[in-house]
């Protein structure tokens, strides 16, 4: 599988004197992106570092979004991985992070359009950043905590995707366990712009951020990214 696209890794400064170990995955034929607009990247931010969220969550479906023709990009947030700094609580701090990423990449690898795409504690904190850059142009959520317990953790994130009017899908799978699927569709109900929902029959949360599950969730993102 590795065969058909490759990866470089480098350092992205973030605020606060902090570096971002970043890990970038593309075809291995730049000819062959999937898109004529080889300026749209997807960047994927990981589940929450402090229950041990990383990058390396998030390896098969970046492989597969690079193997498909797109550029894929992952990075370890502020005390994940290799990177500097200090994992937060609420995870606000980390929200500055993918700001950094973002900025960088339109910067040197000359993207014109990224797609955010967040898993678990990763879905606030990459909705959080959505308005804060211009070349965003699309988000999607991989089982965001919206339940009542996540939401005091996470809860002040809310308002910046759901007043965004920027395109959103929010994936989940029908067993989360943090977040109903009733939740789920009251809380949506206030978002602006177009909201859309993909619900996966009888998955878990944990379960839904595990490979067995990377090719389904890849595609969602393409089917995403294609009606954009």
């Amino acid at each position: 599988m590795s065969s058909n696209f490759i990866v470089e890794s480098c350092s992205v400064d973030s605020e606060e004197g902090v570096k971002l170990h970043t890990r970038i995955f593309k075809p291995r034929n730049e000819g062959e992106e999937v898109s004529d607009d080889g300026n749209l990247v997807i960047v994927l931010v990981h589940p929450f570092s402090l229950l041990g969220g990383c990058q390396a969550l998030l390896k098969g479906i970046a492989s597969e979004l690079a193997s498909k023709g797109f550029k894929a990009v992952t990075f370890d947030t502020r005390g994940a991985g290799k990177s500097t700094g200090r994992a937060t609580l609420t995870g606000f701090a980390e929200v500055k992070d993918v700001v950094a990423v973002c900025r960088w990449l339109c910067q040197n690898v000359g993207a014109h359009r990224i797609v955010l795409v967040g898993s678990s504690a990763g879905a606030p904190i990459a909705g959080s950043a959505v308005d804060q850059v211009e070349q965003v142009v699309g988000y999607v959520s991989l089982g965001y905590p919206f339940g009542l317990m996540a939401s005091i953790l996470f809860g002040r994130h809310h308002k910046a995707i759901l007043s965004s009017p920027k395109p959103k899908l929010f994936v989940m799978g029908t067993q989360d366990g943090f977040t109903s699927v009733s939740q789920l569709k009251k809380k949506l109900k206030s978002a602006v712009g177009r909201t859309e929902t993909h619900l996966i029959e009888g998955v878990s949360h944990f379960q839904m951020e595990g490979p067995e599950y990377d090719s389904q969730v890849t595609d969602i993102i393409c089917n995403f990214i294609s009606s954009l």
